[in-house]
């Protein structure tokens, strides 16, 4: 089953949906993000899993900036960078051109 984490409002994430209709939506902002997959995509991605160009990371004091990506995730799990695409035990970040590609083959 291929997941998409994501926000439901995020007009990036309805497009991953849009395409990949037999993708299930997980709302990071309702519903979190599992600890198994948060560690994984940190594994894969690590810090560009951080979405530093956010409102919800310009909000953040010096001292929260400075937190471990796992901690600031945690904490604030609408600062990872979305889509986060699940699918077949690889993960993928973001809806370029070249993984739109990658998982309509899939």
């Amino acid at each position: 089953m291929m997941k998409i984490y994501g926000l439901k409002n995020c007009d990036t994430c309805r497009k991953a949906i849009k395409a990949l209709q037999e993708a299930e939506l997980v709302d990071v902002r309702a519903d979190g993000v599992p600890d198994e997959v948060l560690h994984a995509a940190l594994e894969r991605f690590d810090s560009a899993l951080l979405n530093t160009r956010s409102t919800t990371w310009r909000g953040l004091s010096d001292a929260e900036k400075a937190l471990a990506p796992l901690e600031l995730l945690k904490a604030y799990p609408t600062l990872m960078k979305r889509p986060l695409i699940e699918a077949g035990g690889a993960y993928y970040l973001g809806w370029t051109t070249e993984i739109q590609a990658s998982l309509s083959k899939a």
